[in-house]
């Protein structure tokens, strides 16, 4: 699979200063920073989560993979949800969460986690749905060796989910084919959670993709 030109929205140095001046934001007007990618993408995700409630009860741990500003478990914590936690590298953006969670008076738990450090995953327990909405993407993007920390961050998911939990991916830089090529060795397909479409030149395409996986259990 042929790799992604490397980009400063890989590093930690980026994602620090940019959650740095979303915190003044906050501060000083009450933005709550931008969702990554945009809002009908996350609320598509919360959607498919409530249509699941055969699987995933609101009692059943939820993890954010790179949380950023919350909001994914702020909107999921409104709709009832209470086993929410959220996870980032970017201790700044772990503090916007906490400060935006505080002040809207909900219960999430926040950790400032390197997801390639397998000491640091193996902390946190393990999940019912683990959910990752740009990260994957983020990590693909680093200047540094982007293929050993994409198989770091895919045993990572192993260790977090449980064997009867679901991994949800949505990503604007990799075709549902790649992700599934990506993940096959631990992973299979559960299900496609449809996202808008577009056409150009006569091919059909997708601006972002939604896959669900389950683990493949050991036999």
């Amino acid at each position: 699979m042929e790799e992604l030109e490397g980009s400063e929205l890989g590093t930690k140095e980026y994602w620090e200063s940019s959650y740095e001046t979303e915190i003044r934001n906050y501060q000083d007007h009450g933005d709550v920073g931008e969702v990554w990618f945009d809002e009908d993408s996350q609320l598509r995700i919360i959607r498919w989560i409530q249509r699941q409630e055969s699987r995933i009860g609101t009692d059943d741990g939820i993890i954010d993979l790179g949380c950023g500003n919350g909001m994914m478990l702020v909107e999921l914590a409104r709709e009832g949800y209470n086993n929410l936690t959220g996870v980032d590298y970017s201790p700044k953006a772990i503090q916007l969460a906490e400060t935006i969670c505080q002040d809207q008076k909900l219960k999430i738990s926040y950790r400032a986690v390197d997801l390639l450090n397998p000491q640091d995953v193996a902390l946190l327990g393990q999940f019912k749905l683990v959910h990752d909405k740009g990260t994957y993407d983020a990590i693909s993007l680093h200047p540094d060796d982007p293929k050993s920390k994409r198989a770091a961050y895919i045993d990572g998911v192993s260790t977090l989910l449980r064997d009867d939990g679901l991994f949800v991916i949505t990503s604007c830089n990799w075709t549902q084919n790649e992700l599934i090529s990506s993940f096959t060795e631990g992973f299979e397909l559960d299900s496609v959670i449809p996202t808008p479409t577009f056409k150009f030149g006569g091919t059909v395409g997708n601006v972002v993709t939604s896959v669900v996986f389950r683990k493949k259990l050991k036999q």
